[in-house]
């Protein structure tokens, strides 16, 4: 059974920054493609970045040049760097292990969340 740990959320100001860790379990993170996702209330779950292994990330508009993801295989940790926070990017940030077929994420194992809030 795979898990996964965010850590790293909270309460910082528009400027600011945050670094979010996830800590996952299991010997299969090494092959697999993982990602960090955002949900607000009332919508749907985003792609915020995703990695594939070792180290091509791709990112969703609103974040580039802000946010950077990066993994380290051998510790099986992955982490969001996020600077010069917006308010707009206030979520519950997940992180997760992704399936894909043709680019699309069609399943895979997902964190419990960690609240980030940026105050204007």
């Amino acid at each position: 059974q795979v898990q996964l740990v965010e850590s790293g959320g909270g309460l910082v100001q528009a400027g600011g920054s945050l670094r979010l860790s996830c800590s996952i379990s299991g010997d299969t993170f090494k092959l697999r493609a993982s990602g960090w996702y955002r949900q607000t209330p009332g919508k749907e779950r985003e792609l915020v970045a995703r990695i594939f292994p070792p180290a091509t990330a791709t990112y969703a508009d609103s974040v580039k040049g802000r946010f950077t993801v990066s993994r380290n295989d051998a510790e099986n940790t992955m982490w969001l760097q996020m600077n010069d926070l917006k308010p707009e990017d206030t979520a519950v940030y997940y992180c997760a292990l992704d399936n894909l077929l043709g680019g699309r994420r069609i399943g895979g194992d997902w964190g419990q969340g960690t609240q980030v809030t940026v105050s204007s």
